[in-house]
């Protein structure tokens, strides 16, 4: 399915995606009782027919069959030649970081997940990385800032919590038309690749927290990198077993098997989210609603061309404070207070004291991450249970109408 305004490669539905989550990567011929479930492996190391021979695997920090699975239908759903699974998805942001050297800077784009802020100011620093956190939405900004020592550029395709869109086409073109060399690098895990594939619009590494949609179960921590560089794969490869920061077997098998509903669910989350953004788009008490899926949200246009669908992030503010914002999240029957996001269940969060505390009043405040702003993760219930939910917890707030 191709969107209305072009019919090229970058922002078509690929019809066979729903296969490609079922089968690649897995062929019951490869297994001993011919499984039609990827087994579990378990063991940690593996035999060999004579002494320095390796026919498969031979210890599981540098590789194992289930793991091997997950990867490989990574690599299908993204139209890849490589890819890495680890233990977390800040594990995968940091084997990119562990790609530069002290001196070496990173162009990070200033709306962009807590966690990876705090790996830059707290550990990239220490080692003697140089970082700028700029705007994106100006691509000028990208190229004024980028110095002859750049060698990574950072950024998201959907930001959280403000559900910005960022040209990734554009953005991969100007960095990449300014110099070669640098590698621009994309955390699509809000997207996944149901609905946008970055290979395909020019970005060398993708990167994706497994634990939100692609797993979608609130029961697995893992992250992944895709390219399609070789050089750069093998330069990951060997900092992966090296460091030894690799998802256990179990994990491997848990995710995929969550891939396997990725389509299903991505499509109620939309659906869902969608109603959702709506009613809270009317609301008199909401003062404005962060949603990919509304014709109001500021990159529209953008998002129409880049993407293939919408998500289930929802962000807004309410009318009101701190103490407004905080009943109203306590006073949700159906959402789970909490910090993640992309999995069946219905999530709220607070940002401004959950997912980026690490940010300084003054960031958070520049950002748009006010004490009245709030993030939902639609799920998969019913979408008018949530909406009631929803609306019972915003009279309970206090919140006032706004004028």
């Amino acid at each position: 399915m191709c969107n209305d305004d072009s019919a090229t490669k970058n922002n078509c539905r690929d019809p066979n995606f729903g296969t490609k989550l079922v089968h690649a990567g897995h062929n019951p011929a490869e297994w001993t009782y011919k499984d039609v479930v990827p087994p579990i492996a378990m063991s940690t190391i593996f035999n060999s027919p004579s002494p320095g021979v390796i026919e498969g695997y031979e210890y599981t920090r540098c590789g194992n069959p289930i793991r091997s699975v997950l990867e490989k239908c990574l690599i299908a759903l993204d139209h890849a030649k490589y890819a890495l699974a680890y233990s977390s998805g800040m594990a995968a942001i940091s084997s990119m970081v562990n790609l530069l050297a002290p001196g070496d800077h990173l162009l990070c784009s200033s709306n962009v997940y807590g966690g990876t802020h705090r790996l830059l100011n707290k550990v990239a620093k220490q080692a003697g990385i140089l970082f700028d956190f700029v705007d994106f939405s100006d691509t000028a900004n990208i190229i004024s800032n980028i110095k002859p020592n750049t060698k990574l550029v950072w950024f998201e395709s959907l930001s959280n919590p403000l559900m910005s869109v960022l040209d990734v086409q554009k953005v991969s073109e100007v960095v990449h038309k300014t110099r070669a060399d640098i590698i621009v690098a994309v955390d699509n895990s809000f997207v996944t690749p149901y609905f946008q594939r970055p290979l395909d619009l020019g970005v060398d590494v993708i990167m994706y927290s497994l634990s939100k949609y692609m797993n979608g179960h609130s029961d697995v921590i893992m992250g992944a990198l895709v390219t399609n560089n070789k050089n750069l794969y093998d330069k990951l490869y060997v900092f992966q077993y090296t460091c030894g920061n690799v998802p256990s077997s179990f994990d491997c098998y848990m995710v995929n098997r969550g891939l396997k509903t990725l389509h299903v669910r991505m499509e109620q989350h939309m659906k869902n989210a969608t109603a959702v953004a709506e009613y809270l788009e009317s609301h008199p008490k909401v003062l404005r609603v962060n949603y990919m899926g509304l014709p109001s949200h500021p990159q529209h246009e953008i998002i129409k061309k880049q993407f293939t669908g919408h998500n289930g992030i929802v962000s807004f503010y309410i009318n009101g404070g701190i103490k407004v914002s905080t009943k109203l999240l306590e006073s949700l029957k159906l959402f789970s207070i909490t910090c993640s996001l992309g999995c069946y269940e219905s999530l709220a969060a607070l940002p401004c004291k959950m997912t980026h505390t690490s940010l300084t009043d003054e960031e958070r405040q520049s950002t748009g991450i006010h004490d009245n702003l709030i993030r939902l993760s639609i799920g998969l219930e019913y979408y008018q249970d949530l909406i009631d939910d929803l609306e019972q917890a915003i009279l309970a707030s206090g919140a006032a109408d706004k004028s």
